[in-house]
């Protein structure tokens, strides 16, 4: 099969000299998103031969709490909407979106999120 299209999304991470990201930026081309600045990022890829998922999770040390636990939780949701369209799986989505609501709860984000 031909490919059509090609995309590229690009992730750059400034080190410090102890390697802890100081700086970040990504690109999407067709996103449209041209070196926007991260503080955070979770990048999940799964690979098929060895059956895993491969990860790299970075944040830069001016990450503050509060804002890596929001981080966390839009995550979270997320990760639950993404799996409800993936599989269909409702019963499981709405078992995550129970923890993801005890979540944010618990960690009285509510001031944070606006939710």
């Amino acid at each position: 099969m031909a490919v059509k299209h090609q995309s590229k999304v690009i992730f750059e991470v400034e080190l410090d000299e102890n390697r802890i990201p100081e700086k970040m930026n990504w690109s999407a081309d067709d996103a449209g998103i041209d070196h926007e600045s991260a503080e955070a990022m979770m990048i999940s890829v799964w690979n098929d031969e060895k059956k895993e998922t491969l990860r790299m999770d970075l944040w830069t040390k001016n990450m503050k709490l509060k804002e890596m636990q929001v981080f966390f939780y839009q995550s979270l949701k997320s990760m639950a909407e993404v799996y409800r369209r993936a599989t269909n799986d409702e019963k499981m989505t709405e078992t995550m979106l129970d923890f993801v609501d005890y979540f944010h709860e618990k960690l009285e984000l509510d001031k944070f999120t606006g939710e």
